[in-house]
C-alpha cells in the first residue's frame, strides 16, 4: 500500500514525525509531500500568485512552500511519478480539529483534497489541555490508536465524496477507554474574535484570538467526545448544499426567471 502524508503545521512539525511512524506501521511505501512553513488555518487555499518551490529533504520526502492542497496536487501529479497513493493522511495536527474548525483547517483540506483525486483519505488531530508552546501534546496516544483505527477503516468500504477526521483526546494512551463515531458539532456564537493591540510605532493591529468559553457541548458530537476523552470519529463531506432550502426554493424562483420590478 502507497501512503502520501501531509499536513499544515510544517514539514518541521512534531506531528508529522508522529504520522510517519503511524504511516510505516501500516507500509513501507512511504511518502511525505508538506509545506515548508506552518499553513495553519489556511482551509483549502492554494497558491495562484506566486511560484511553488520543492525541496527534496530525503528519498520520499519534500517540503513545499505552498499550502496542503498545494502540496497533494504535487505529490499526486508530479512528484509521485505514475503511481497514485492508495491512501492519504493528514497531519497529525497539534490541536484537535472539530465543529467549525473543520472548515478552517489545513489539515483536513489535505485530506479533502486527496478525496477530490479519488484517494481514500482520513484527517488526523491530537487535542491539547490548552495551546501553549510550553504544552507538550501527547502524541503517544495518537501513534497507540490511529494504525489500529485506519486499519478498520480501510477494512471497511465507506462512500466516495467522504473524508474520515479522527480526533485524539488530550490523554495518556492508557487513559483511553472508547471510540466514538460522531457527527460535527458547533460552538456557540461569538467564540472567534480579534485582539486589538498597538506596535512600538504606535500602530494598531490586530490578533485573531478564540475566547476558550467553557461550553456544553451536544451529545453526539466531535466536541463532546474531546470534552469526556474519547476517540473522535467523524465522516465529513465537501457537498454544502443544504437540500430543504432547495426544495423550498424550486416554488419560489424555478422556471423563467422574474422581470425587474419597476421603482415605487
Amino acid at each position: 500500500m502507497r501512503i502520501l502524508l501531509t499536513n499544515d503545521d510544517g514539514i518541521e512539525a512534531e506531528g508529522l514525525a508522529c504520522l510517519e511512524r503511524i504511516a510505516r506501521a501500516l507500509s513501507d511505501d512511504v511518502w511525505t509531500v508538506a509545506p515548508q512553513t506552518e499553513q495553519s488555518g489556511k482551509g483549502r487555499g492554494i497558491t495562484l500568485t506566486e511560484p511553488l518551490r520543492v525541496n527534496q529533504l530525503g528519498e520520499k520526502r519534500f517540503a513545499v512552500t505552498g499550502t496542503p492542497t498545494d502540496c497533494v496536487v504535487l505529490a499526486v501529479n508530479d512528484l509521485m511519478g505514475d503511481q497514485r497513493p492508495d491512501l492519504l493522511l493528514s497531519g497529525v495536527n497539534r490541536g484537535h480539529n472539530v465543529g467549525e474548525d473543520v472548515s478552517y483547517s489545513g489539515t483536513v483540506a489535505g485530506a479533502l483534497q486527496g478525496m477530490a483525486f479519488g484517494i481514500r483519505s482520513i484527517a488526523l488531530s491530537q487535542s491539547l489541555e490548552r495551546f501553549h508552546d510550553a504544552v507538550t501534546a501527547h502524541w503517544e496516544t495518537a501513534e497507540a490508536y490511529a494504525p489500529p483505527i485506519i486499519s478498520r477503516l480501510l477494512a471497511h468500504r465507506w462512500e466516495d465524496g467522504v473524508v474520515m477526521n479522527l480526533n485524539f483526546p488530550a490523554l495518556a494512551p492508557e487513559a483511553v477507554t472508547e471510540v466514538e463515531v460522531t457527527r460535527q458539532g458547533f460552538r456557540e456564537a461569538g467564540e472567534m474574535h480579534a485582539v486589538k493591540r498597538t506596535d512600538l510605532r504606535g500602530r494598531d493591529y490586530y490578533w485573531m484570538s478564540f475566547r476558550g468559553t467553557k461550553q456544553q457541548h451536544a451529545e453526539g458530537t466531535d466536541l463532546r467526545a474531546m470534552d469526556e476523552g474519547r476517540i473522535s470519529v467523524t465522516p465529513l463531506h465537501i457537498d454544502l448544499t443544504h437540500r430543504p432550502s432547495v426544495n423550498d426554493l424550486k416554488g419560489l424562483l424555478g422556471g423563467a426567471p422574474p422581470k425587474t420590478v419597476a421603482a415605487a
